[in-house]
């Protein structure tokens, strides 16, 4: 994306909002409207936004971080935000109301999408490609050699954990959801997979940076699949951001500053990359008290692309791949986007718009 600032962004949104034929709802919880606000300019006095302290999240650590978010809400909207480990959690506090619009990856969205009939969440932006794979340890060289061995992932049904059963089933090797099979899958977290992988009581895990870096670096792992080399012109949606449609409808004015907030934190991201990793990297010491060593950052930035195109062709591909493997039932993704308030802000930049279309 080319470098706007963010006043650029703040002007086109002024306009945009005020002309955007988004319908919007009436709300039940008047206080937390803005006053002076309705229709599609309406605008709530606080946004709970989920994010996770890992790398794959950058445009989230790096917006807190630089006050991106809080600067493009401005004075009508106060940012409160939570952080989790894995993308189930994070969907089921937007599904309970715990939050407003998160930071995930894409099969924890399209289980909350499934979930709930398609009235939960919409997909409004993407946020990052690449930066996953399968780090295992010295003596295994292919899927044949993982027979017997025990592989972690995040968590049961997130989106590295339907990858490794994808990839493990298109390899001839079964894996349940009880650790049994061919290949045994551990989820646990992924600080305890990091330490399990380097204590030796796995063979590997199939996890995203920075772990995937550290597995690595730290602890002299193997990257025996690079997911990006599983995909078409080696681009995959990791993470993306998602709203609940409930606030979406009831205040459309705050999503588009929401939206203007992380294009601001994508373009300072591709701008300052330098300032941008120690940014990020201040945040996720404020979050989980220690920051990443400096060739760890490093190297998960350069394994990541920060874009605001959520690569939806993936998207519909990982849920197929959810379905082959038993952790989701046949789901139709139709409507499961919602691009139009981007694309408005993209284009009054002078950006290519993005698409929701299932092929690229």
């Amino acid at each position: 994306m080319s470098s706007r600032t963010l006043r650029a962004f703040a002007l086109a949104t002024a306009a945009l909002v005020a002309s955007t034929s988004l319908a919007a709802c009436g709300s039940d919880d008047d206080d937390k409207t803005a006053a002076g606000t309705s229709g599609a300019a309406a605008e709530a006095t606080s946004i709970k936004l989920g994010y996770f302290p890992n790398i794959t999240h950058a445009p989230a650590l790096v917006g807190v971080n630089k006050g991106l978010f809080a600067e493009a809400l401005g004075s009508t909207t106060k940012l409160e935000t939570q952080t989790f480990n894995a993308g189930p959690a994070a969907l089921e506090a937007l599904l309970s109301g715990a939050i407003d619009a998160t930071y995930i990856g894409p099969n924890p969205a399209i289980n909350g999408w499934a979930q709930s009939s398609g009235s939960a969440l919409k997909i409004i932006a993407g946020s990052t490609s690449g930066g996953a794979g399968l780090v295992v340890k010295e003596g295994i060289n292919s899927a044949a050699d993982l027979k017997g061995k025990k592989i972690a992932t995040p968590q049961l049904g997130n989106t590295q954990d339907v990858a490794l059963r994808a990839w493990l089933k298109e390899n001839g090797l079964n894996a349940d959801t009880n650790g049994g099979g061919d290949v045994s899958i551990l989820p646990q977290d992924n600080a305890t997979a990091v330490q399990a992988f380097a204590q030796g009581s796995i063979d590997g895990a199939w996890v995203p940076e920075p772990n995937l870096s550290k597995l690595i670096l730290e602890s002299k792992g193997k990257l025996l699949v690079d997911e990006k080399t599983l995909w078409p012109n080696q681009q995959f949606v990791t993470t993306h951001l998602i709203v609940s449609q409930k606030f979406l409808k009831e205040y459309p004015g705050t999503v588009k500053k929401l939206l203007q907030g992380h294009l601001a934190a994508i373009n300072y991201i591709n701008d300052n990359n330098a300032d941008a990793q120690k940014a990020a990297n201040a945040q996720i010491e404020a979050l989980s008290g220690k920051a990443l060593k400096d060739d760890i950052l490093a190297a998960a930035f350069k394994n990541l692309t920060f874009t605001a195109d959520p690569i939806a062709s993936s998207l519909y591909t990982s849920a197929e791949h959810a379905e082959e493997v038993g952790l989701l039932k046949k789901v139709d993704l139709k409507g499961i986007y919602d691009l139009g308030p981007l694309n408005e802000l993209l284009k009054a930049d002078g950006q290519t718009e993005v698409s929701d279309a299932a092929a690229s």
